[in-house]
């Protein structure tokens, strides 16, 4: 018992030593057409917008208010979503044009916000990937998809089953989807399509809600074959994820976690301290994070991107 506590004080000074050695400046919105990678605050759910050369996609979208399951119901974030694409990604025209969409999975914590940004007149859409589903997934899933699809072909967005599985551009940077072949998993979290970004040197992995215990982490991080710079941790920070193997493969330089307490489970902390030495940044406790890269592919780390709550 003294061993694990002493093992666990040693890991916590060194994740803080880690955590300092990352500078986050307050966000100024000043520039414009860099490649950035928006992390919102939207409490414990992803919401994930890209840009790159003036061009925005948007990963996610936060808690919704109208989950299928009454009994976990509580008040989204949609507007405070509406709010940020308005503020960051509009054009001269007060339009905000996302080259596409992507729910990683149909959970209300990633999919929830979806209906309210389609149902905003000023939020135009080219793509909207959705990944099919079956009568095998939950009630609530099924629901939520369908309800994504409807409000997408009530604005006469195109809707794409079949996601791309070889890598496409997207302004200067090159996207790859993983994991866009997972029929035979069970699981919804592990259905999550996970999201690789290069860009130069620089190389970005999203991976929604997949878990570590049946080995999807391993086969993904296989795929990425290499270390990344970003990493967005897997199911927000949670015991089953971000496993030592993960990690070891990949050695991200700075990971993203999302969940109210701003905080990863212990084995989750451990990993990324004694095994990759990452420091981690919560959205909540920053209020959102920016990664931008900037020259010779280094991250600038910036935060505090929501206006106050009116």
């Amino acid at each position: 018992m003294v061993s694990i506590f002493l093992f666990d004080i040693a890991a916590v000074l060194l994740r803080n030593h880690l955590e300092n050695s990352i500078a986050i400046g307050p966000e100024t919105f000043q520039g414009s057409g860099e490649t950035r990678f928006h992390f919102l605050n939207t409490g414990n759910s992803d919401c994930i917008l890209i840009e790159s050369e003036g061009r925005f996609a948007l990963i996610d979208s936060g808690w919704g208010s109208n989950n299928p399951i009454a009994a976990v119901r509580r008040p989204g974030f949609e507007q405070r979503v509406i709010d940020y694409l308005k503020r960051v990604a509009s054009d001269e025209n007060g339009i905000v044009h996302l080259d596409f969409v992507l729910p990683t999975h149909f959970h209300y914590d990633h999919a929830g916000g979806f209906l309210a940004i389609f149902s905003d007149p000023a939020i135009q859409a080219g793509r909207v990937y959705l990944s099919p589903r079956t009568g095998q997934a939950s009630r609530d899933v099924l629901i939520t998809r369908q309800a994504i699809a409807q409000a997408a072909i009530a604005r006469d967005f195109y809707i794409e089953e079949n996601l791309p599985d070889m890598p496409f551009p997207f302004g200067a940077m090159t996207l790859h989807f993983l994991n866009t072949e997972h029929s035979l998993r069970s699981n919804e979290n592990d259905r999550s399509i996970v999201m690789l970004a290069e860009y130069g040197e620089f190389r970005a992995l999203l991976t929604g809600d997949i878990y570590a215990n049946r080995g999807l982490e391993r086969e993904i991080a296989r795929q990425v074959g290499g270390p990344v710079d970003l990493l967005k941790l897997p199911h927000h920070g949670y015991t089953l994820s971000t496993s030592a193997a993960f990690l070891r493969m990949l050695r991200p330089k700075l990971a993203i976690v999302t969940n109210d307490a701003g905080k990863v489970y212990p084995n989750v902390m451990w990993n990324l301290t004694l095994v990759s030495r990452t420091p981690y940044l919560s959205t909540v406790l920053e209020n959102g994070i920016i990664v931008t890269v900037g020259k010779n592919y280094r991250m600038i780390v910036t935060g505090d991107l929501h206006l106050p709550e009116t």
